[in-house]
């Protein structure tokens, strides 16, 4: 059973409304819209943990910064808070990590797509953390345990990587990541 975002009442939302939300729902604010995201099925848990164990391990390791995981506010502008799944913010970006959230573009940003989500996350999110300047955005598509990479390149994203069920990918931002498709896509389901 997929997700449902649910588009709230007709007005520009910004952070400063976002902040006075009740605790208890997940929301984003994607141009000026509230969404309401519901919690994620155990598959897309599943894959969220093994994917940020991963990552922040080798994270830690080597020192390269540091790893969160969903729910953690990212705020690109006053228009547009999200809740990615996975980002990592890197050393020398360490500036933009404040105590209420993240303010200003990850370096890498993982979102996990839901039949409800597909839109947003591939083209108008995709769209607005290229703007924002992430260096890095991986779209994990569940349904098809299958994983996109986009890098920025002079200002636009370009495809890094395009894999699915089997093989391996690496990140071109954190330099020497890299991660076997099955142990991301493991599940207990």
């Amino acid at each position: 059973m997929g997700q449902e975002m649910v588009k709230t009442e007709a007005k520009r939302w910004t952070y400063q409304d976002y902040l006075k939300l009740p605790d208890e729902k997940r929301y984003e604010i994607i141009n000026g819209e509230l969404f309401m995201v519901p919690a994620p099925n155990l598959f897309h848990q599943d894959i969220s943990r093994n994917l940020e164990y991963l990552m922040w391990n080798y994270v830690r390791e080597k020192n390269l910064g540091v790893v969160y995981y969903a729910p953690v506010d990212v705020v690109l502008s006053e228009e547009n808070v999200f809740q990615p799944d996975i980002v990592f913010v890197s050393r020398d970006n360490f500036g933009i990590l404040k105590e209420k959230a993240i303010f200003g573009a990850p370096d890498l940003v993982v979102e996990i797509i839901s039949p409800s989500s597909i839109y947003n996350d591939m083209n108008v999110k995709k769209e607005i953390y290229e703007k924002f300047g992430v260096k890095e955005y991986w779209i994990v598509d569940p349904a098809n345990k299958a994983i996109q990479i986009f890098t920025l390149e002079g200002g636009k994203f370009k495809l890094h990587f395009f894999g699915y069920e089997t093989g391996k990918t690496s990140s071109k931002i954190i330099q020497g990541f890299e991660v076997e498709l099955e142990e991301i896509f493991k599940s207990v389901i």
